[in-house]
C-alpha cells in the first residue's frame, strides 16, 4: 500500500491557450488539478509511492480525472466513485501588471457532497506513514470538515505523520469558520505549512513590518509568525512561503522552515512565471519528500523551494519535475542552460 496519502478534491481546469482573456478566442486547455492531488503528482515523480483519495463520478470526465492521476504513478485505488459532477475551475492567467483569475464551479461535486461513513480509513491507512490534506478541504462543507477529523484521528492513532497546508480561501468559508475548524483540525497536525498571509486570515497571527501588496516582506517578521503557530498547536515544523510579488509574471520567492530551535531561511529565486497554480503545493510536496528522506531543516527548505521554483515553470498545476533535477537546483545551478 501507499505511504503517502493526500485527501482532497482534484478538478477539472478550463483555461484559455496561453495569456488569453477568457472567450478572446473559442478554445480552452482542459486539464486537471487540486491541491492535494499536486501534492501526489510531486511526490510521485520524487518516487514516493503515494495514493490520493477522494470521490469522483464514474462517467468519462470523472475516469479522465483518474487516469491523469494513474498517468504520473499516483495510486488511485481508493478513490471513491459516485455521484454526478466533477468540481470546475476556469484559470485567466495574468501578465505583467494584469493578476490571474480564477472562477470556481465546485458546488454539489461528487466530492463536495460526500459523507464521513464513505472513508474506510482503516483501509486507506494501511502501509502509510504520512498523511497530508490542506485547509481548502474541510472548506467545502461541515461534512468534510467531520471526514477531515476523522482521518486525523485514525492517522494519529497509527502514528502516521500528519501535514496540512492552511491555504485558506475567502470565497469557501468566512474567517471565523475557518478558524474554528482549523484550530480543532491542527490539533493533529505535525507538518504546518502557510504562506504570508494563511497565518493571518485563519490565526490572526500578523507578520510586522509587511505589505505583501507592496512587495514589501519583513522575513524576520515570520520568526514571530511561525513560533507562535507552534507554540499554540505544539507542531513539530512549521513552513511559511514567502512570495515578494513585482508583477504577475515577475516574483521572488523564498521560504522559511522552523523546527522548534532553528528558523532556516531558503535561497531567493527571481521567478519569471510561466504558470504560478500549484506553486503552493509543489512546495508541500518537496517538503514531505525532503522530510521522510531525513533531511536536514536547512536542506529540507532548501529542497522544498527549489521544487517550487522549477514549477513556476511549467504548465498546468503539476509540478513534473524528478528529484535530480531540484536537487541540481537547490545545489545552486540556477543557469538554465541546456542540457545535452
Amino acid at each position: 500500500m501507499a505511504k503517502v496519502i493526500t485527501f482532497g478534491e482534484i478538478m477539472l481546469r478550463l483555461a484559455p491557450e496561453g495569456y488569453y482573456r477568457f472567450f478572446q478566442n473559442d478554445r480552452m486547455q482542459a486539464t486537471f488539478g487540486g491541491g492535494e492531488a499536486n501534492v501526489a503528482v510531486s511526490l510521485a515523480h520524487y518516487g514516493v509511492d503515494t495514493a490520493f483519495v477522494t470521490k469522483l463520478p464514474v462517467h468519462a470526465i470523472g475516469q479522465a480525472a483518474v487516469d491523469s492521476l494513474r498517468r504520473y504513478g499516483v495510486d488511485t485505488t481508493t478513490i471513491l466513485r459516485g455521484g454526478d459532477r466533477i468540481g470546475i475551475y476556469f484559470l485567466e492567467k495574468g501578465a505583467s501588471q494584469r493578476g490571474s483569475v480564477c472562477i470556481y464551479d465546485r458546488a454539489n461535486s461528487a466530492f463536495q457532497q460526500s459523507q464521513p461513513c464513505e472513508f474506510d480509513w482503516d483501509s486507506i491507512f494501511a502501509g502509510a506513514d504520512w498523511f497530508h490534506f490542506t485547509g481548502i478541504t474541510p472548506a467545502l462543507g461541515e461534512n468534510l470538515v467531520y471526514t477531515c477529523l476523522d482521518a486525523c484521528k485514525a492517522a494519529k492513532e497509527r502514528n502516521i505523520t500528519i501535514s496540512c497546508d492552511l491555504n485558506y480561501r475567502g470565497r469557501l468559508w468566512a474567517r471565523n469558520k475557518a478558524r474554528a475548524a482549523m484550530s480543532e483540525l491542527c490539533k493533529y497536525v505535525d507538518v504546518c505549512i502557510s504562506n504570508e498571509e494563511d497565518a493571518k486570515d485563519v490565526f490572526g497571527i500578523e507578520a510586522e513590518n509587511t505589505d505583501i501588496y507592496s512587495g514589501k516582506l519583513n522575513k524576520e517578521g515570520y520568526c514571530s509568525v511561525a513560533r507562535q503557530l507552534m507554540e499554540q498547536f505544539g507542531f513539530q515544523k512549521v513552513a511559511i512561503t514567502l512570495r515578494t510579488s513585482i508583477s504577475a509574471s515577475d516574483n521572488d520567492w523564498a521560504a522559511l522552515l522552523y523546527d522548534g530551535e532553528n528558523f532556516c531561511f531558503s535561497k531567493e529565486y527571481h521567478l519569471h512565471i510561466v504558470d504560478r497554480v500549484g506553486g503552493g503545493d509543489s512546495f508541500g510536496g518537496g517538503l514531505i519528500y525532503a522530510l521522510r528522506a531525513g533531511m536536514s531543516t536547512q536542506a529540507a527548505v532548501d529542497f522544498a523551494v527549489a521544487a517550487s521554483a522549477l514549477k513556476h515553470s511549467i504548465e498546468g498545476d503539476y509540478n513534473l519535475c524528478t528529484t535530480d533535477e531540484v536537487l541540481k537546483l537547490a545545489d545552486g545551478d540556477a543557469s538554465g542552460r541546456v542540457q545535452r
